[in-house]
């Protein structure tokens, strides 16, 4: 009995000694400096969990989704009210063609130069009258106009024998003032008649000038005090109306528009209702030079005019015409002449290259006046035809 109690006695203690070897062992096989992986810890992204579940369940670990802070959205900008625009003060039309004298004269001067010296020759012989008279067919005064001019110099030189260049230069003034008319109607009906505006109708075709001279014939007026209403009627061409509204801003002229394709002739009656209506002087209405449409252009134009007869009569026709484009020129005014009855010409880039002999040849054709010249690309370069400024121009 007490053998059988030592021997289990024995049994325990060896298999205690066993078992803390062994459990001391696994310990030391962990290496110093280390720590046991820590449990992975999950972050839920979703809702966290309502409030009771949590004190219920203390143990579990729950990280709220990373929010990034509110972005404050900033104020909306106060709108900016625009500038308005400088209103300008142009100079009034007279003096405007001695002003610009000189630069016609830079531009004409080979012309009349080389008449002067071709004149004031020793021995006038027919070559050199033929050559005369090149020079001034070149010069775009037309076969007519300078086979006239030819004739009556060769006369005048042959009864006077005179060879003086003040000579020659008097009887060849006297020549071509004849022939442009000096004694001529030359003025722009522009003043208000009675209880309502003058009307200005501006035709000619797209490349001309036609809007640009529409507006600095506006300055024009508004420099000699008139009160103008502009109608952008060249609804055809895109950025006409705008390019109108920029020279009505400028010399605070009003401009009456509509959208882009939109009848013609609506936005030429309601600018001179506007004229009637503000009590304005002038009216000028920029009509289109080519259409978008079957229409014909010709026949658009004669409806403009019969439209605004309605309210008020037309009491100018100007025809805007391109002094360098010579015969083709000549052309475009004999079809405008025939529908819209053409009452002046307004002559634009008579400068640089022109060819100023296109005034008398289309005086002479059309029995239409000019009235208006341009002389160069700056917003006061329009000026009302003199023909004696113009003829000391060209002869220097």
């Amino acid at each position: 009995m007490d053998y059988t109690l030592l021997v289990s006695i024995i049994v325990v203690v060896a298999l205690l000694v066993v078992g803390g070897f062994f459990l001391v062992k696994a310990r030391r096989s962990v290496t110093p400096g280390k720590e046991e992986a820590k449990p992975e810890v999950v972050e839920k992204t979703g809702t966290a969990a309502p409030e009771e579940d949590r004190e219920r369940d203390p143990g579990t670990v729950v990280t709220p989704p990373a929010q990034a802070p509110p972005v404050e959205e900033p104020l909306p900008a106060s709108p900016v009210e625009p500038a308005e625009p400088e209103i300008e003060t142009p100079p009034p039309s007279a003096g405007r063609m001695v002003r610009l004298r000189a630069r016609l004269a830079r531009s004409q001067s080979s012309l009349g130069q080389g008449l002067l010296n071709l004149l004031s020759a020793k021995n006038l012989d027919e070559d050199a009258w033929e050559e005369i008279e090149d020079t001034l067919i070149t010069a775009d005064i037309g076969v007519t106009s300078a086979t006239q001019i030819v004739e009556n110099l060769r006369t005048r030189v042959k009864v006077l024998g005179t060879r003086d260049t003040d000579d020659v230069r008097a009887l060849l003034r006297e020549e071509l003032l004849a022939q442009i008319g000096s004694d001529t109607d030359r003025a722009v009906r522009t003043g208000p008649l009675g209880d309502r505006p003058a009307v200005i109708m501006v035709v000619g075709v797209n490349g001309t000038g036609k809007t640009t001279t529409s507006g600095k014939l506006a300055r024009v007026l508004v420099g000699d005090g008139h009160s103008v209403v502009l109608g952008a009627a060249d609804t055809f061409r895109a950025a006409a109306s705008e390019q109108l509204q920029t020279w009505g801003s400028r010399v605070g002229a009003p401009v009456v528009c509509k959208e882009e394709g939109a009848d013609p002739a609506s936005v030429a009656f309601d600018a001179v209702a506007r004229g009637v209506e503000d009590g304005a002087d002038t009216v000028i209405i920029d009509t289109a030079g080519r259409l978008h449409t079957k229409t014909g252009l010709m026949d658009e134009l004669g409806k403009v005019k019969r439209v605004v007869e309605k309210k008020s009569q037309v009491d100018e026709v100007l025809l805007v015409l391109d002094a360098t484009t010579g015969q083709n020129g000549l052309r475009q005014a004999r079809v405008f002449a025939e529908v819209v009855n053409v009452t002046g010409i307004a002559l634009t880039k008579l400068d640089g290259t022109a060819k100023g002999g296109i005034i008398v040849q289309v005086q002479r054709e059309l029995g239409v006046p000019v009235k208006l010249v341009g002389l160069g690309e700056g917003p006061d370069d329009l000026a009302p035809f003199d023909p004696e400024v113009f003829v000391d121009a060209i002869l220097g």
